[in-house]
């Protein structure tokens, strides 16, 4: 996964980063690998904190959950960026703004594109979770997701207590022990 994540941040760095005048030409590559990393850490961060609706969500292709997961990742980019080449926060926030929104939006292209298998929801969770969602059918959860079926406590809304209910649950999906305990 990591892998393809940085043939997406090198496909959508052209401006951001390559054409940059911040970031030396010899440090582009540094950069392309930075940024890739920034978007991997936040994302298991956002996973390790329990935030698994939003990137649930943001897979599913729902607004709500891309601009969450894209708001929490462009922040960690852009400390990321300032920190490793003295950038100031506007010329981060640009880099931010160019890259993270685009590769997100691939990202979710090409997972729900089943003649692509470089990108498979249940690989990417189990990288996430360091092998946490293993036994868990990642799939069945987006597709119940995407149906609107998953509103367990019947309040309205798909949210982390209607998937710590399946996840802490026995359920016919399978379980993932320890995740959010």
């Amino acid at each position: 996964m990591l892998d393809q994540l940085l043939d997406l941040v090198r496909k959508n760095s052209g401006d951001a980063i390559v054409s940059n005048p911040a970031i030396p030409n010899e440090r582009n590559e540094e950069a392309i690998a930075g940024a890739s990393g920034s978007i991997l850490n936040g994302l298991q961060g956002m996973l390790q904190r329990g935030n698994i609706s939003d990137l649930l969500r943001m897979f599913a292709g729902q607004g709500n959950g891309t601009q969450a997961v894209n708001a929490q990742l462009s922040g960690g980019f852009i400390q990321d960026m300032m920190s490793r080449f003295g950038l100031n926060q506007q010329q981060a926030g640009n880099m931010a703004g160019a890259i993270v929104p685009n590769v997100l939006n691939e990202m979710v292209t090409k997972t729900n594109n089943p003649q692509d298998s470089n990108f498979n929801i249940q690989d990417i969770f189990n990288k996430l979770s360091g092998g946490q969602t293993s036994g868990f059918n990642m799939q069945a959860l987006l597709n119940k997701l995407m149906g609107g079926k998953l509103d367990l406590d019947k309040d309205g809304d798909t949210d982390l207590q209607d998937l710590m209910s399946l996840l802490k649950g026995g359920n016919p999906m399978g379980k993932v022990k320890g995740l959010f305990s």
